[in-house]
This record gives C-alpha cells, sequence and structure tokens, in this order.
C-alpha cells in the first residue's frame, strides 16, 4: 500500500495534533542527535507546544550554545569594519608604496629627471651626492684597475722566467752535441771501420732530448 503524503498545514483536530506533535518532536530530536554524533556539529533545539510547555535538546549545554549563538550575532554585526590586523596591513601597504614611490623619485633625481620641482639647495644637495657617488665609482675602477696591473705583471715575471729556464736548457743540448761528433769523427781517423757494426740500430742516430717544465 503506497503511502499517502500528508499536506503541510495545521491539523484542525486537537487531538491528531497533540499526536503529531509528538511523533515529530522524538523525530526532530532524533535527527538532531544523529547529525551532531555522525557530523561533530553543536546543536540546540528549543521547543514549545500549543500549550506552552517547553521541550528542549543540546549536543553539550544549552547555556554555551546559547552564548555563542549571542557571540556570533555580534560578530555578523561587526563584519563591516575591518579587524586590527586588516588595518595594519592597510597601514604597511601603504607605507611601503610611500617609500617605494619615494626611492623611485630619487632615483629618476639622480638621473637627471623631474628636476623642475627641486629648489637651490636641493639641487645642491643632490649634486653633492652625485659627485660623492661618482668618486666612490672612480675609486672602484682604479682598485680594479691596480689588481688586473698587478696580476699582469706577476703573470709576465713568470713566463719570463720559464723563457729563461727553456735558454738554458737549449744552450745544454746544443753544448753536449759536438762533444758527441767529435767522438765520432776522432774513432774514424784512428782507422777503424767507418761502417757501423752489426748490432748497430740505426734509430739510435737521432738525438732525443728531454726538456720538462718547471713546476
Amino acid at each position: 500500500m503506497v503511502r499517502q503524503r500528508i499536506q503541510i498545514k495545521k491539523i484542525d483536530n486537537l487531538t491528531a495534533r497533540q499526536v503529531t506533535f509528538s511523533k515529530r518532536r522524538r523525530g526532530l530530536f532524533k535527527k538532531a542527535q544523529e547529525l551532531s554524533t555522525l557530523c561533530d556539529a553543536e546543536i540546540a533545539l528549543i521547543v514549545f507546544s500549543a500549550t506552552g510547555r517547553l521541550f528542549e535538546y543540546s549536543s553539550s549545554s544549552m547555556n554555551q550554545v546559547i552564548e555563542r549563538h549571542n557571540l556570533q550575532g555580534n560578530n555578523l554585526v561587526q563584519l563591516n569594519q575591518p579587524s586590527l590586523e586588516l588595518q595594519l596591513e592597510n597601514s604597511t601597504y601603504a607605507m611601503l608604496c610611500n617609500e617605494v614611490e619615494e626611492k623611485t623619485r630619487e632615483l629618476r633625481q639622480l638621473r637627471g629627471e623631474e628636476l623642475h620641482g627641486l629648489g637651490v639647495e636641493e639641487l645642491k644637495k643632490l649634486e653633492k651626492s652625485l659627485e660623492e657617488g661618482l668618486g666612490r665609482v672612480l675609486k672602484t675602477k682604479d682598485e680594479k684597475f691596480e689588481k688586473e696591473i698587478t696580476a699582469l705583471k706577476r703573470k709576465e715575471t713568470r713566463l719570463r722566467e720559464e723563457n729563461l729556464w727553456l735558454q738554458q736548457r737549449l744552450q745544454i743540448a746544443n753544448a753536449s752535441t759536438p762533444e758527441q761528433g767529435q767522438s765520432s769523427e776522432s774513432i774514424t781517423n784512428n782507422g777503424s771501420s767507418t761502417a757501423p757494426p752489426q748490432d748497430y740500430d740505426s734509430s739510435d742516430t737521432s738525438l732525443k732530448l728531454s726538456l720538462p717544465f718547471p713546476n
């Protein structure tokens, strides 16, 4: 049998009204308890019957829920007013914007822009700042040049020492070559055979010099 849908309107019969109130009240409180348990919600219900009888349900403390409701109402009234943290953030943002604008204007003036609104004293102060800044730039540039020149001089000295050492090694090698040639000639003049011996290796006729470079 299909359950008929009850029309939602005031029940005229007093007895039926009391019975329906009792059933629906228990069902309402049961649903509130299930909602509180399942969803960890804080719920409070206050019901007055037609006769003025009070029925209530609360998942925790009724007074605490009512106080929380009152505080929430006060907070809703103050939503249009910015919080203290928001006011501080806005103040800090405005201060930073002003500082950035001031530094940007100073930078443009250092580049020679937006000078029409400056007085004589301000122009003198700006000129002095530029002279001091230019002096620091020139000093830093000179220091860089001095470091590079010193490094180049050290490199030149090291290359000269290596060149001198190579020349000395070359002189030693040249001085040892005629002595070997003279000894061979004296052997030939003494009547020895000019032909190379049977165990002679032609690969030994070339002079091999090993010239290690200094560390």
